[in-house]
């Protein structure tokens, strides 16, 4: 009886023997537990979602209920990312007698001045940025290349199209062999 109370309990606990009940780890165990609810209701998915209820009035059949006492196996819920939108493709128009680049342009729901930044590489009288940049010149036969239902931002044209491939001027020349060793002077 004559001992004091503080060496009568192991380090760490409090009067009643439980550990727990130190204000160190009780404070902890606070902090666990807030992060721990704040991670269930800040990341989606780390809990699995609680079973659809069925519709009122919908038939046993159409919920997928299984005779009583078995196991209903729950769907669990995926992820399928949406098919992205494609980007716009070319199309090529012909140039026919009396059509215009505002015709053309009416036709395909664009301006014509797109039309003649996308043609530029193949027309240069299509070249908005060239001295000889003449819209109103326009050949039937040509094949004009264009985005239906887009328009050009002058302040960011395209980069020029290709022009029509050129042919190659015939087939190569074989390149010569190696150098053969020339005679040295003669005399001597």
């Amino acid at each position: 009886m004559g001992q004091p109370e503080s060496t009568l309990r192991p380090p760490g606990t409090s009067r009643h023997g439980n550990p727990l009940a130190t204000p160190a780890t009780a404070a902890s165990l606070a902090i666990v537990l807030v992060a721990l609810a704040a991670a269930i209701v800040l990341i989606p998915g780390l809990l699995p979602a609680a079973p659809a209820s069925p519709t009122p009035g919908a038939s046993p059949g159409a919920t997928g209920a299984t005779p009583a006492g078995s196991p209903t196996p729950i769907p669990l819920p995926s992820f399928i990312r949406p098919t992205p939108t494609p980007a716009p493709t070319f199309t090529s128009y012909v140039v026919r007698a009396g059509d215009s680049l505002t015709s053309v342009a009416r036709a395909f729901d664009t301006s014509a001045r797109s039309l003649a930044w996308w043609n530029r590489g193949s027309y240069p009288s299509l070249d908005p940025e060239s001295a000889g940049y003449d819209p109103n010149h326009i050949e039937p036969g040509w094949v004009l290349v264009l985005i239906p239902g887009t328009k050009v931002d002058d302040a960011n044209p395209p980069t020029p199209s290709p022009g029509p491939p050129t042919p190659s001027p015939g087939p190569p020349t074989p390149s010569p062999g190696p150098p053969t060793p020339s005679p040295g002077p003669a005399g001597g």
